[in-house]
């Protein structure tokens, strides 16, 4: 590991020399220097001085008694100069004007690169006090380390963790743009933009030691807790104990964590971090001198309190247990639910207010830290973890199936959240069978997460049970309808015929009911569904062919449609009668907005940097923008070739959260509640022959495309086509 200094640029590299003032004569001061050059004192090989003239003559002098080779840089006029002819070597950077000179930082840097210089001296004025030149000097050196490593590497924050100021680097390029976000990340999470260079080991496990050490130097390991499934270097799911871990390697790695707690002569509650490889060999990678994120599971297998244990050896108290004492009863899981969108690279932060919460607290072994309750805001200022849910049980299966229930039972609703993903994450047979490493997430969902995939039965049962709520709810409703007969769903009928759309496929059921009992034929196929419900309730627990399971409606509406939460992820369908069925096939699709020209920002954030202007050209890839939310830095990029016709957020601009059914257009774009990120406007080429597209309505369905274009143009679209209609007050738009 390598540890890398950001000293705020190199002009603050050089020591100042102390000299004393002897005397003064004719106005002029005659000083004497009392430094002492000892040549055996390791400074620099080599100092490149970005400057001219007396001060470049004077940095010159001082190297030459330390014994410091030295690089002069120049203009064209300037190739004589003195400052050239006393340098060991000498390097033209430009023309005679200082811009495209002694202020050309492009070729500077060049020159520092061409001749290894290991430091550079600004000088006083061009680009002595230049923030910008400081940054790059340092992001060079940053890849200089990187190079001496071996690629590839982990760029990290050294005063945090959480995945905040973390960044993998393949190349110089990436190394050097790791090396930007990774420090304003760090500095606006931890107040220190201090960075660690370290060896990256691609696919590794990551496994963790909790450690006890009081102040009289006794110190104990309590086991280990897997944290492999992460998603941009933070953890996502952990458990204790682990499934990789023998005996031996546990004792060994244990051992290590105590002897590294006494050789600092730490006290209170810590975490030792590996990085362990297949054949289970195990490398250091930092320790934690806090209490962890996941520290629940490790006090649900030990049964110790590990904040009551920090209290107590604060306070100067000795340990109470011996090693002897640390014991592994059972097996405990954690799940961190956030407030992030899976579909998202993962999870990108969402935010808004908790409209309904409710916590999984009803079923025994399970455990929930959270620090929000209903009607609390998530906002883009902090860190968006909503909750940790633990689960505890004899085993590892009875542990994951109590998961899978908790995650079923809890109820969020005004913010996205991370559940689909989570329980998608602990019935995967890789992750069941304990087959896990780092790169877990994107080795099974190379593509991005998709939320769960349906198979045959479970597709009949989620269009039988929107069957059978459907006609619970227009029975229930007709109690108070009397002899109103508005439903799909006669009242005095046993039998009902139905049709369901799903994923834009309709499905025709056969419904019958007895009771709380119903009885759904699908495509020849019988599915059982009961369950007495409160329909007003987020909760739904029912029972199909036997087997219990928990749904979770999240709307409902009196035109059949119907969003459910079915397995950790929510479906659509849509309840229609044999004749809209029908209809809706000869219905065209709606043609969706095209967005293809906007950037937008994928969450909610503030805009800290813009790298581009109205009239640049951009390619594809091409950073136009960093967003920062919760203290990540994001990097928005084109999509493809294109130019920028213009932006509407700058430096500094705060953006506000919409869902997207808010559309954008750009007399609205200052408008907060309406806009959806919008970025920028791009100028992609039109391919030749597609200048103007129209959809033409045909034969007997024209009047209908007409009837759903009207229906679906936007507000915007009439605004502009008709003309204003006058009435003595007013203009109707």
């Amino acid at each position: 590991m390598a540890a890398y200094r950001s000293a705020a640029g190199f002009q603050r590299v050089l020591l100042a020399f102390k000299h004393v003032c002897l005397k003064q004569r004719c106005g002029v001061i005659i000083c004497r220097y009392s430094t002492v050059y000892d040549p055996n004192e390791k400074t620099f090989d080599k100092i490149l001085i970005a400057n001219r003239g007396e001060i470049a003559c004077r940095v010159i002098k001082t190297c030459k008694k330390m014994g410091i080779k030295t690089v002069a840089v120049h203009s064209d006029v300037d190739s004589s100069a003195v400052h050239v002819k006393m340098a060991d070597e000498a390097v033209c950077v430009g023309p005679a004007p200082t811009s495209k000179s002694y202020l050309n930082m492009d070729a500077i840097m060049n020159a520092v690169k061409q001749t290894g210089a290991q430091a550079v001296h600004p000088g006083y004025g061009f680009l002595s006090e230049n923030k910008e030149f400081a940054k790059r000097l340092d992001a060079e050196e940053a890849v200089k380390i990187a190079g001496e490593i071996g690629y590839p590497v982990m760029i990290k924050a050294s005063a945090g963790g959480g995945g905040k100021g973390m960044r993998i680097s393949w190349n110089d390029e990436e190394t050097r743009e790791g090396f930007r976000f990774s420090s304003q990340e760090a500095a606006s999470s931890f107040g220190d933009d201090r960075l660690l260079i370290e060896k990256f080991i691609d696919n590794p496990r990551h496994i963790e030691i909790q450690v006890l050490a009081d102040k009289h130097g006794n110190a104990l390991w309590l086991n280990e807790r897997e944290c492999s499934i992460q998603r941009r270097n933070q953890k996502v799911v952990e458990e204790a104990p682990s499934t990789f871990l023998d005996p031996d390697t546990r004792r060994a790695m244990g051992e290590q964590a105590v002897s590294l707690a006494k050789a600092v002569k730490y006290s209170s509650a810590g975490t030792v971090e590996f990085l362990v490889d297949s054949q289970k060999n195990f490398y250091f990678l930092e320790m934690n001198t806090r209490l962890q994120v996941e520290h629940p599971i490790t006090e649900c297998i030990t049964g110790l309190d590990l904040v009551h244990q920090m209290i107590r050896i604060a306070k100067g108290y000795k340990l109470q247990q011996k090693q002897s004492d640390i014991p592994i009863n059972g097996w405990a899981i954690e799940s961190r639910v956030y407030a992030e969108d899976p579909y998202k690279s993962f999870g990108l932060p969402s935010i808004g207010r908790l409209s309904q919460y409710q916590e999984p607290l009803n079923l025994p072994n399970v455990r929930v830290d959270s620090g929000i309750q209903e009607g609390s805001d998530i906002s883009i200022y902090y860190d968006p973890m909503i909750s940790k849910l633990v689960t505890y049980g004899k085993t590892r299966e009875e542990a994951l199936k109590k998961m899978e229930e908790a995650l079923d039972n809890y109820v969020i609703r005004g913010v996205t959240h991370n559940i689909p993903l989570l329980r998608e994450i602990i019935v995967h047979p890789r992750f069941v069978s304990g087959d896990i490493s780092t790169k877990f997430l994107p080795e099974v969902y190379p593509d991005g997460f998709k939320g769960h995939m349906l198979t045959a039965g479970e597709r009949r049962e989620l269009l039988a049970t929107t069957a059978a709520l459907y006609v619970a709810a227009q029975l229930r409703s007709q109690k108070f309808l009397g002899d109103l007969r508005v439903s799909i769903v006669p009242a005095e009928s046993r039998q009902w015929e139905l049709c369901v759309e799903l994923d834009k496929g309709v499905h025709m059921l056969g419904v019958s009911r007895a009771g709380n009992n119903y009885t759904v034929e699908i495509d020849g196929e019988k599915v059982e569904v009961s369950g007495e419900w409160n329909l007003a309730s987020a909760l739904l627990p029912i029972t199909i062919n036997g087997k219990h399971r928990n749904l979770q409606c999240l709307l409902r509406t009196a035109a059949g449609e119907i969003t459910l939460q079915y397995l950790g992820t929510s479906f659509k369908l849509r309840v229609l009668s044999k004749l809209a069925a029908y209809l809706s096939k000869h219905m065209p699709e709606k043609i969706p907005e095209d967005t293809s020209s906007i950037l937008r920002s994928p969450m909610p954030g503030s805009v800290v940097a813009v790298s581009v202007k109205p009239g640049d050209n951009v390619a594809e890839g091409q950073e136009i923008c960093v967003i920062e939310a919760m203290k990540m830095q994001n990097s928005m990029t084109a999509a493809k070739t294109a130019k920028v016709s213009s932006y509407t957020h700058t430096h500094i601009h705060k953006l506000i959260y919409n869902p997207p059914h808010y559309s954008v257009h750009h007399k609205s774009i200052y408008d907060i509640k309406n806009t959806l990120f919008h970025i920028a406007t791009l100028q992609y080429p039109t391919p030749r022959g597609r200048e103007r597209e129209r959809a033409r309505g045909r034969g007997p369905l024209s009047t209908m495309t007409t009837i759903h274009t009207i229906l679906t143009r936007p507000l915007s679209y009439w605004k502009k086509s008709l003309p204003p209609c006058k009435t003595a007050k007013s203009r109707l738009w």
